[in-house]
Order: structure tokens, then C-alpha cells, then sequence
């Protein structure tokens, strides 16, 4: 059986809408639209499934049996094609009831749970999936659309044709050392001080790994490295305990404070992370991510 192109779900929410109030004026009222129109929206679907819908008694519709059943059926319809809409956006990622966003160990002592806090306000409902990781492994997961968004190190490593970047702040990279350090006292340190020292790094892909070497190529030296660790509190508290010293942004300052002390370095080390949210140009539009952005922008003005 062939469907008549002048069936359509506009007509069938008219229909259910004269259905519920009994009455024209108030179908035309509820669906903000004319007496006249809602008449011939119900004509034309009576035209459509070749059969009559209403009786005439004076200016009166009197539903035969045939528009209780297209009533019931046209509700379970139309249910599932909003359920339908739902669920095809939501296995898009727009929209969805629960929003995955991943971010930097060392952004949560800050800057997460504030964006959090924030975007929590203005889409109450929403669930929010916080997944922790290094800056290649965020970024391949956004790319499989396993994440929604990513607050990440901005540089040439994650410069993508399909994504779009929203800078957030500039922090400064330090040296880490513990409070009872013969460099603790200083103002700054140069960093060839410590050629002899031991230092703990983050693994590679992390955006610190990376700052740190290019910080010890400005030094031209190799660090000795004692260990390496895959997150940022574990190496803070490896420093805290004199297993070594470390590269750190001054992000994490407030992390051990009592215990590890965050020293400048001399101007020529000087060196900045470049942190944003990083998402698919493709979900641009989604209103869960245009939140997310509008709390970032926010962020970005009081930083």
C-alpha cells in the first residue's frame, strides 16, 4: 500500500490536537494557528487515507469510530518518532542526557570543577562523564567519538582539520622541588644547577613530558631520570618525598603546597603550556557543547 504524500506528522499533530480539545478554536489556540487552517489540515487527511474521519452535526466534528483508531495509532506514531529523533541524535553525540569530557590530571585542581560547576547550572539534567588521561590519548578518543570534548595542551601535535580549539589560559612551566631543597629559598633557579639532580617526569604523551624536554634542550642537558609516572599527583607526591625534582605548570601549586615548592625558572628556560577545550567541528552545534563553550569563554575572561 502506497503512502499519499499529503499524509504527513504535521497533519496527524493537528488531528490529535482537535482530538484532545473536541473544538477548533481551541486546537487552533494550542497549536498557535487559525480555526481554518486546523479545518483543513483534518479535510486533507480524511482526502489522504480515503476514508472519513468526523461526522458534520451543524459546524460541529463528531469523531467516528475510524478517528479512535487513528488517534490511538498516531500517538504511539508519533512517540516513536521523537524517540526516534532522541536516539539517532544522542548516537550522534548531540544533545545527549550524559556528556563525556575529558581533561588533564592536573586541570581538576582548578579548572574542571569549576566548567563543571558551571555548565551543571545551565543544563541541570545533564550527566557529565569526566575521563582523565595525557593529551594523545584525550585526543584519540575524541577523534572516535569516544569523548565530547577535551580541555587539553594546545600545540602543533593536536592542530586537526576536523577540530576547533577554544584557548582557556597560558601557565608557566616551574621547577618542583620539596620544601627542605637547597633551592627552595631562591626567587628563580637555573636549571644547569641541577644537571647532577635526579628528576621524575610523567610518561610519554603527556603535554608536560613534552614541555619538559624541550625546557632540558634549552638547558642542553639530559636529565637523569629516576622514574617516570602516568599522572601528575602521583609525581607530586614522588617530589614531595625527595625521590627527585620535576617540570611542573604552575596550575598544580595548590597540590602538596606545605610540601613541594613551585620555583621560577631563569628567563631563558622560560617556557608556557597553552590550554583549551578541543571538539569536533562536526558537533559545533550541539547545544551540550555550545554550554560547555559558553562556560569556557566565561573561564577564559576571568583567567
Amino acid at each position: 500500500m502506497e503512502i499519499d504524500d499529503e499524509l504527513t506528522l504535521k497533519k496527524l499533530q493537528i488531528f490529535l490536537a482537535f482530538m484532545r480539545s473536541g473544538n477548533l478554536a481551541r486546537a487552533a489556540a494550542e497549536l498557535n494557528t487559525s480555526n481554518v487552517s486546523v479545518h483543513r489540515a483534518i479535510h486533507s487527511l480524511e482526502s489522504a487515507l480515503r476514508c472519513p474521519l468526523f461526522k458534520h452535526e451543524g459546524r460541529n466534528l463528531i469523531p467516528l469510530e475510524s478517528a479512535y483508531v487513528l488517534e490511538e495509532r498516531a500517538q504511539k506514531l508519533l512517540q516513536d518518532v521523537v524517540d526516534s529523533v532522541r536516539m539517532t541524535r544522542e548516537a550522534a553525540g548531540f544533545s545527549a542526557e550524559r556528556f563525556k569530557l575529558g581533561a588533564l590530571y592536573s586541570l581538576t585542581v582548578k579548572t574542571v570543577p569549576q566548567l563543571i560547576m558551571g555548565l551543571k547550572l545551565r543544563r541541570s539534567e545533564l550527566n557529565i562523564d569526566l575521563v582523565l588521561g595525557s593529551n594523545v590519548d584525550l585526543l584519540y578518543k575524541l577523534k572516535n567519538m569516544e569523548l565530547d570534548a577535551i580541555l587539553i595542551a594546545l600545540d602543533e601535535s593536536v592542530s586537526d582539520p576536523d577540530c576547533e580549539q577554544l584557548p582557556l589560559f597560558s601557565d608557566d612551566i616551574f621547577l618542583a622541588a620539596p620544601n627542605d631543597s637547597p633551592f627552595a629559598e631562591q626567587a628563580e633557579v637555573d636549571l644547569t644547577d641541577l644537571r647532577e639532580h635526579t628528576f621524575i617526569t610523567l610518561t610519554q604523551g603527556y603535554a608536560t613530558f613534552r614541555d619538559g624536554e624541550r625546557v632540558f634542550q634549552l638547558a642542553g642537558f639530559e636529565p637523569q631520570v629516576a622514574m617516570q609516572v602516568k599522572d601528575i599527583f602521583t609525581l607530586l607526591s614522588m617530589v614531595s618525598s625527595g625521590v627527585g625534582y620535576a617540570l611542573l605548570p604552575g596550575r598544580v601549586a595548590a597540590v602538596y603546597e606545605n610540601r613541594v615548592k613551585l620555583i621560577s625558572l631563569q628567563t631563558r628556560y622560560h617556557l608556557q603550556q597553552h590550554i583549551g577545550v578541543v571538539f569536533l567541528k562536526a558537533r559545533e552545534r550541539d547545544p551540550n557543547l555550545l554550554a560547555l563553550l559558553a562556560e569556557c569563554r566565561m573561564y577564559s575572561r576571568q583567567s
